[in-house]
């Protein structure tokens, strides 16, 4: 080879730099992707298609986060207490309160809605104020019962894997919003890591022209701009000061953004007070937290009767006095699902336990922290790096046979 370029050979060495950058960045954006889409297995399984690596464990790595994170800034009792009983027990009134009269109205008329018609204007009104008077105090009694109880009742581990197990979208964004700077930076260093590979093979090239060269410098600028980029963003995991210069990994360097960011998508998406009452009542332990509805509003029938309870259980009977009791108790149980969706009062309640949760989170030490957004690289991490060293390899046989004309081949 001769030591003076034509011009055609230059532009052919100056595109080797430039096509390695391009194969850096094509393949840490691939690897992004692929580790979050499709949500849904595209093509024929098992083998043949592909499923975003964080969807097809999704409830997998929903239990990997909630262990990173929510078992280590927040008990099941301290959320509970951030949302405040007393506050949680005023809203229920309020919210039942303004329709008592449609709710005594609805219950009677379908069970015994000869006895409630004939009953006098004046008779119902009392009734009303007695159902009005006695709520408050029998809500109270009933979400102090359940706040003492509240960590048998609630398993929020569960609760929290089977929300973002059921919704592959939400728990990609619990990811993707936080390490959005992250996988900005992986994508983008592919392109700077690959130049500085490709001016190597540039200089490789030009004196040693073997065929093997640009497929294998492919490979391995596929495979290294990704394994670089991951151990910038994680390492080191404590900060080291060179003079006046400071270098940690940079997810570990936005701990208090990352912790405001994951904790508003927590409190404010899944950990609401509607999904957790409704865990409650729907859990494991349900028909435990149920029974408690029941029993702490059944007296309200008694208390509401008053002195006509004899009367009222001959004109409708011993065993449908004890139904009335069950029908409100079912009702009450329908009333604490429902109460709930106001979106004012679900926002300041996620606020007020958000602001314990981004605390803690920020005091993390780094290798607790980390293992928020370290998982979704580790899970099959290596069928990643091995299809962007397979693209690599591809680009560099393409490279040798279009720009250079595979003469070496």
């Amino acid at each position: 080879m001769t030591n003076l370029l034509t011009s055609m050979e230059l532009w052919q060495y100056l595109s080797i730099p430039v096509i390695a950058a391009l194969i850096g960045w094509t393949t840490n954006w691939l690897a992004i992707r692929m580790t979050f889409y499709p949500l849904e297995f595209v093509g024929k399984p098992p083998l043949l298609g592909w499923q975003g690596i964080i969807p097809s464990k999704a409830r997998k790595m929903a239990a990997i986060s909630v262990d990173a994170t929510i078992s280590k800034i927040g008990t099941v009792r301290e959320i509970f207490q951030q949302i405040d009983p007393k506050v949680l027990a005023t809203h229920i009134v309020y919210s039942v309160d303004p329709r008592i009269e449609e709710y005594v109205d609805e219950l009677m008329l379908k069970e015994y809605p000869t006895l409630w018609e004939n009953l006098p204007a004046s008779g119902r009104r009392l009734i009303y104020d007695r159902v009005r008077k006695s709520t408050p105090k029998l809500v109270d009694n009933l979400v102090d019962e359940i706040a003492d109880n509240v960590e048998e009742l609630l398993d929020i581990k569960s609760m929290v894997i089977e929300r973002l197990a059921a919704d592959k979208q939400l728990l990609n964004r619990i990811f993707l919003e936080c390490g959005e700077a992250e996988f900005r930076f992986i994508v983008n260093s592919g392109l700077y890591f690959g130049f500085l590979f490709g001016l190597i093979q540039m200089v490789v090239w030009y004196f040693y022209q073997n065929w093997w060269v640009l497929p294998v410098f492919g490979l391995m600028v596929g495979w290294a701009t990704n394994w670089i980029a991951l151990n910038v963003i994680f390492r080191p995991l404590r900060p080291l000061k060179f003079g006046g210069f400071r270098i940690q990994g940079l997810f570990l360097q936005r701990q208090p953004e990352v912790a405001e960011s994951f904790c508003h998508i927590v409190t404010h998406e899944i950990l609401t007070v509607g999904n957790i009452i409704n865990a409650i009542l729907e859990g494991p332990e349900g028909d435990r937290a149920r029974n408690m509805v029941r029993k702490h509003i059944k007296p309200l029938v008694d208390e509401t009767v008053g002195l006509g309870k004899t009367i009222t259980q001959v004109a409708i009977g011993p065993a449908s006095f004890a139904a009335l009791k069950n029908q409100v108790g079912e009702k009450a149980v329908e009333l604490s699902k429902t109460s709930f969706n106001n979106p004012v009062f679900e926002t300041d309640r996620a606020r007020a336990v958000e602001s314990i949760m981004v605390e803690r989170m920020a005091a993390l030490s780094p290798v607790e922290f980390q293992d928020l957004l370290r998982p979704c690289f580790q899970e099959d991490e290596i069928k990643l790096i091995l299809v962007g060293a397979t693209l690599g390899f591809a680009a560099g046989i393409c490279q040798l046979v279009f720009v250079f004309g595979g003469t070496m081949l």
